[in-house]
C-alpha cells in the first residue's frame, strides 16, 4: 500500500510558474511509473507526464512538453512537477498517481494522491 499526498498547488497568473510536488508514504523504487494527472473542470481526467521506473524514460502530454518537467527521486520516494509558461488551459486538479506493473499504468489503476488544485488566471 502506497500513500500519496501531493501538495504545491495555487493560483497563479499566466505566463507564471509552479513547482508540484508527490510525497510517497513507502518506498516508490519497485513502482513502474510515477505519474502527475489533471482534471479541469468538466473534463476527463487526462495524463500529464509519466516518469518510469528510474525516471530516466518520461512522457510528456503534447500540451505540455517543453514546458513541464517531471523528475522522480526513488531515494527520496517522491516525484516532482516543475511547471512553468502557464495558461489558463493548465488549469485544474493534479493528482499523483503510482503504478506498481505496466498495466495498472495503461488501466490507470494503482494508488492516487488527493490532488492539488492548480488555477492560471489573471
Amino acid at each position: 500500500q502506497v500513500q500519496l499526498v501531493e501538495s504545491g498547488g495555487g493560483l497563479v497568473q499566466p505566463g507564471g510558474s509552479l513547482r508540484l510536488s508527490c510525497a510517497a508514504s513507502g518506498s516508490i523504487a519497485n513502482i513502474y511509473a510515477m505519474t502527475w494527472y489533471r482534471q479541469a473542470p468538466g473534463k476527463q481526467r487526462e495524463l500529464v507526464a509519466s516518469a518510469i521506473r528510474g525516471g530516466s524514460i518520461t512522457n510528456y502530454d503534447g500540451s505540455v512538453e517543453g514546458r513541464f518537467i517531471i523528475s522522480r527521486d526513488n531515494a527520496e520516494n517522491t516525484v516532482d512537477l516543475a511547471m512553468r509558461s502557464l495558461n489558463p488551459d493548465d488549469t485544474g486538479v493534479y493528482y499523483c498517481n503510482a503504478a506498481p506493473e505496466w498495466d495498472e499504468y495503461i488501466r490507470r489503476t494503482g494508488y492516487w494522491g488527493q490532488g492539488t488544485q492548480v488555477t492560471v488566471s489573471s
